[in-house]
């Protein structure tokens, strides 16, 4: 099987990078603890397969447009291979921001999900601090100024790489583009919205071969920045940790 030369630079980055392990592994135990417990479990955007260090035993299906050995369903997000109510819970890492058309990806994630089922996702987020980073240190673009509910140009270029960073901020941050979410999707519903990352991911640097975070200090940064994010995660956030959940048994409870 042929591996994209992205997806092995990425794999040899996190094998050598204790400190970028760490902090993802915070990022996946949050999201897992956000969905229903004990279900099965879909991950849309496996990527270089780094969950599977931290979902042994559990019952996950995972999808990504591109394939490798640890992806069990190659497709596209945006049309789901699975039955309706298939899946207790789906979590996602980095992968939103690469969609070139979000509405029609949620819609099929609220197809799959049982009902009172959740989304957990983890993204860029877009802060006075961030933009600066991402802007200018990293090779994803960031525009703010496009429509998140309108297909993107990247779609047709077809390299699941392409991407607009702000994205998600522009999701669950922007007032009228939150309801127009809300409109266009009303089978989910955004339960939480937090932000994430103020210290121990930038000095990670990410999937970059540099790194100034020992893995020694990651639990103690990261103890920190949950006591500061209330004051501060809004000016120098790194991350949006957010969780929808499909609205199906809501609606079914309030008819009974």
């Amino acid at each position: 099987m042929s591996i994209d030369p992205r997806l092995v630079a990425h794999g040899k980055v996190w094998s050598k990078k204790a400190g970028l392990r760490a902090v993802y592994g915070d990022y996946y135990r949050r999201m897992l603890a956000a969905l229903p417990q004990g279900g099965a479990y879909l991950e849309v955007g496996a990527g270089s397969g780094h969950s599977r260090d931290f979902t042994k035993g559990m019952d996950i299906t995972r999808l990504d447009i591109l394939p490798a050995p640890w992806v069990d369903t190659v497709a596209d997000a945006h049309q789901l291979p699975f039955p309706d109510d298939a899946f207790d819970g789906i979590f996602m890492v980095d992968v939103l921001h690469h969609l070139a058309d979000p509405k029609t990806f949620f819609t099929e994630a609220a197809r799959v999900l049982k009902p009172g089922g959740k989304i957990a996702l983890i993204e860029p987020g877009i802060t006075p601090l961030s933009w600066v980073f991402y802007n200018y240190l990293h090779e994803e673009p960031v525009d703010m100024s496009v429509d998140p509910m309108v297909k993107q140009e990247y779609g047709a270029t077809k390299d699941p790489f392409e991407s607009n960073q702000a994205i998600p901020t522009l999701l669950y941050r922007r007032e009228e583009h939150r309801i127009s979410l809300s409109e266009g999707v009303p089978a989910l519903r955004t339960v939480s919205r937090q932000w994430l990352s103020l210290f121990a991911y930038p000095l990670s640097g990410g999937f970059k071969a540099w790194s100034l975070l020992p893995a020694s200090l990651v639990d103690p940064l990261l103890r920190l920045e949950d006591k500061l994010i209330p004051w501060m995660g809004s000016l120098i956030g790194f991350r949006l940790f957010v969780v929808m959940r499909e609205t199906l048994l809501m609606y079914t409870n309030t008819g009974s």
